[in-house]
């Protein structure tokens, strides 16, 4: 992904998801559901299109921190993809809830 890239993260609460746009264009998106405190992601789809660009970690990295920025929810990754970005991005720990 070059750093010319227009990408925004936008919260769609009324579709339980996260849509990242490059140049005003849907690429992908994560999903969620709330459940007792948690925002629960499960399931991220890049368009296979766009596959390879890092795309993937754009749209969670961005999730993410509009989660921390809400404040007072926990992250639950049922996703496997979100499950492994968590692992190597220890700057989102705080936000991951307790198994």
């Amino acid at each position: 992904m070059s750093d010319n890239d227009d990408t925004t993260v936008t919260h769609v609460p009324a579709e339980e998801r996260y849509v990242l746009t490059v140049g005003g264009e849907p690429v992908g998106f994560a999903a969620y559901t709330d459940s007792d405190g948690a925002r629960v992601f499960t399931h991220t789809e890049i368009d296979p299109a766009q596959g390879g660009k890092g795309y993937g970690s754009v749209l969670v990295a961005g999730a993410l921190e509009q989660v921390r920025a809400e404040g007072g929810l926990r992250v639950v990754p049922e996703c496997p993809f979100v499950a492994k970005y968590v692992e190597k991005h220890h700057e989102f720990d705080d936000l991951i809830a307790a198994s």
